[in-house]
């Protein structure tokens, strides 16, 4: 199979992460520039709420997709591939909700912090998958692959995640105002 003679290098993945890195400061700094502290604190369901469809649809096509028959068939088992989707979504979801507590803690931008965090919480799953689950000697195209590229490259990549599931959790927020003002002033009038 064509899939079975990919082979990756630590140089692809510094490269793709000068790539990611750009990619951050266009969603970044436009999302840290308008929601503002106050619209931030309002996101804490709806950013659950992303994360965990986010990470759900990411795990189900790394457990059904492609990279299941590139490096995922190596780390997991086949029955755990209905479960990890679900389960990790949920797993993220809960990430969602004590990044966003944390970063109302933290001095400066929430918004900041919050993405910040989100591209370090790829740090516990990636050591885990290679120092834990064998990843980097298990799967064969990423073996020769340095540890360091790859987590740098998570670290940017998982900002990304971030800022999309932040997107998202704005859509989700105004969808909910919207649809309970208009059940407000669609509501009835009742006299006694």
């Amino acid at each position: 199979m064509l899939l079975a003679q990919v082979q990756v290098t630590s140089e692809l993945f510094w490269a793709a992460t000068l790539v990611a890195a750009l990619v951050d400061v266009g969603l970044v700094v436009p999302l840290a520039w308008h929601i503002k502290p106050n619209r931030f604190r309002q996101l804490k369901w709806p950013l659950a709420l992303a994360a965990t469809l986010v990470f759900g649809l990411l795990w189900t096509w790394a457990m059904w997709g492609a990279a299941w028959e590139l490096a995922m068939r190596y780390l997991f088992p086949t029955w755990a591939r209905g479960a990890v989707p679900p389960t990790y979504g949920l797993l993220y979801g809960a990430v969602g909700l004590g990044i966003w507590w944390l970063a109302l803690r933290l001095a400066g931008n929430p918004v900041l912090s919050f993405l910040l965090l989100g591209g370090l919480s790829s740090l516990p799953g990636h050591l885990w998958a290679f120092y834990g689950r064998g990843m980097l000697e298990k799967v064969p195209m990423l073996r020769g692959v340095s540890v360091a590229a790859m987590l740098v490259f998570g670290i940017f990549e998982f900002i990304i995640y971030w800022s999309l599931i932040l997107i998202i959790a704005i859509l989700f927020r105004r969808g909910w105002e919207r649809w309970t003002h208009t059940a407000k002033t669609q509501a009835p009038v009742t006299t006694c």
